[in-house]
């Protein structure tokens, strides 16, 4: 069928060639009168991914921070789309061609569902080689492939920690105070961590150690 033949018979001619030249999006009731005029059925599938996506304004000065903070070993990647087996984007990917070891970091300031946001790191993680920059990081060797949860220290997250100190220590394993040394470029890397953020004056610091009270990572 050609393009004026579809858009006479869908009813929207002068207004299916500024579609096809990417000058328009078409409404879904656009595609429907399309899809009509083709003798063609319209589906719509939402694919579940890592989560929803979270404008979280907090969660720039502490990235800085942890930044700031790596020894020169660390390669950086901020903001790293994946594809499969989810789709989501990691807030970070610390690689160390050292060590071969890449880091799927997520930095969170609140947790409202801890089962989840372990859920969703867990998926990202296992994603990672289906980021574009895993063919440069898997260049010479395969690199294992282990996480790092960025808390910031408030409240609620201090309560969230003890109330659930089980599950956040079996999910996160790993010293604090060896993976604040190791991202300073002092010993390896321990394994899936958690550290913690301080945030005063919008001006963000890595806590060495948990907060007061929190025995996640404490060891």
């Amino acid at each position: 069928m050609t393009q004026r033949a579809l858009a006479k018979a869908s009813g929207i001619e002068g207004y299916l060639s500024q579609v096809e030249r990417g000058l328009r999006e078409p409404s879904l009731t656009v595609l429907q009168a399309l899809a009509i005029a083709l003798g063609a059925d319209l589906g719509v599938r939402l694919y579940p991914n890592a989560g929803p996506a979270i404008r979280d304004r907090i969660q720039s000065p502490i990235l800085e921070a942890l930044i700031a903070l790596l020894h020169p070993r660390w390669r950086r990647l901020v903001e790293v789309p994946v594809l499969r087996p989810v789709r989501g984007v990691i807030d970070a990917v610390l690689h160390d061609p050292g060590a071969n070891i890449a880091i799927v970091t997520e930095v969170e300031s609140r947790i409202n569902r801890l089962e989840q946001q372990v859920r969703w790191a867990a998926e990202k993680a296992d994603a990672l080689p289906s980021a574009s920059a895993w063919a440069f990081m898997a260049e010479v060797d395969t690199p294992a492939i282990s996480r790092l949860l960025v808390l910031r220290s408030t409240r609620a997250t201090r309560e969230l920690a003890m109330r659930y100190e089980g599950l956040l220590s079996a999910a996160y394993p790993a010293s604090t105070r060896q993976a604040y040394l190791a991202l300073s470029g002092i010993g390896p890397w321990p394994g899936a961590a958690v550290v913690w953020a301080e945030l005063e004056t919008g001006v963000a610091t890595i806590r060495p150690t948990p907060p007061r009270g929190v025995r996640v990572g404490g060891s």
